[in-house]
């Protein structure tokens, strides 16, 4: 498409509508008059020749076609407007600002040095990094690019894995003394788990996957804490309770030191692994391309994104059951 023909004050028009889902409260958010909006969303409407909202007493609704061009739109402007305030601060000399999703666990464990050391080799590129629990393959409005700990899926966005999770049971030295270790099946029915939240599973799903690798599916595992990250139920478990189910190699730093001990040689293939997920439109800017190219070649070099001789974890044994 010809640039000059993109209607630009109809996308603008358009997009408070898509937000406000009102042609009254998208005029007020424009500071212009209701009929203008209507007049300017028709307009963009007739250019595209199809309808981007159903018209209901009250109230206007999205259609397909709205929905797939609304988060485009705003994400547009959003990044023209960030570029434009960049200049005026930076008086013409801007930074390149790029938006960092990351999962809480990942930005507590592996996070600072990866960071550390694209800041050193990408001086002009700012970043914002924002750490949540993350469970899906969705990436927000917001962001330019994310890590997230996911299902393999198949979505609108760009799917990078950086490494597939597995786990294996950790605890606590204190939790060992005394007890009964010759016997994993009862070893576990014997204390309390630890369970990470998953969007969509039960909260018990990685413990049922656990004990029929080991083919003990008759052992009860709805039992013991829930949490929303792997951070807090490592910390949980270093407290001297409960059983974990983690990826070594996020914690291979409490293991080194003896916080977190592994009882039994036994691995979870979960299925879940950390995905680097953009959107194909972001890949036009440079500073987007360029962290996604780096980071792929960073973690190449294995799980933790260093050697095993240079301090990364080294990679966990093939994953067996138990006989």
């Amino acid at each position: 498409m010809d640039r000059k023909w993109l209607p630009l004050n109809a996308l603008r028009a358009f997009e408070a509508a898509g937000q406000h889902l009102s042609f009254t409260a998208a005029a007020n958010s424009l500071t212009v008059a209701q009929s203008a909006v209507s007049r300017h969303v028709i307009v963009l409407e007739n250019f595209l020749g199809v309808a981007l909202f159903e018209r209901r007493p009250q109230q206007l609704v999205l259609t397909e076609a709205g929905r797939h061009i609304l988060p485009v739109v705003s994400k547009s402007f959003d990044r023209i407007d960030q570029a434009l305030g960049e200049v005026i601060k930076e008086k013409g000399r801007p930074k390149r600002v790029l938006k960092v999703a990351l999962p809480t666990s990942f930005a507590h464990r592996l996070a600072i040095p990866i960071l550390r050391d694209f800041r050193a080799e990408n001086a002009g590129i700012s970043l914002e990094i924002v750490s949540k629990p993350t469970t899906g393959p969705e990436v927000d409005g917001d962001v330019d690019i994310a890590i997230v700990y996911s299902e393999p899926r198949v979505t609108d966005a760009i799917h990078d894995l950086l490494w597939m999770v597995r786990s294996t049971l950790l605890c606590s030295p204190q939790l060992l003394e005394g007890a009964d270790a010759s016997d994993p099946a009862r070893f576990i029915a014997a204390n309390d788990l630890l369970h990470l939240k998953i969007d969509g599973r039960p909260r018990h799903f990685f413990w049922e996957m656990f004990v029929r690798s080991i083919g003990r599916p008759d052992i009860a595992v709805d039992r013991g804490l829930v949490f929303d990250t792997q951070q807090l139920e490592a910390q949980y478990a270093m407290s001297g309770d409960g059983l974990a189910l983690l990826d070594p190699l996020l914690f291979h730093e409490e293991i080194k030191a003896g916080r977190l001990v592994r009882p039994f040689d036994l691995w979870l293939d979960e299925g879940y692994g950390y995905y680097l997920t953009t959107h194909p439109e972001d890949l036009s800017n440079e500073a987007v391309a360029l962290f996604r190219s780096w980071l792929i070649a960073r973690f190449s070099a294995g799980p933790t994104g260093r050697p095993a001789e240079d301090g990364g974890a080294p990679e966990p044994p093939k994953l067996r059951a138990a006989k």
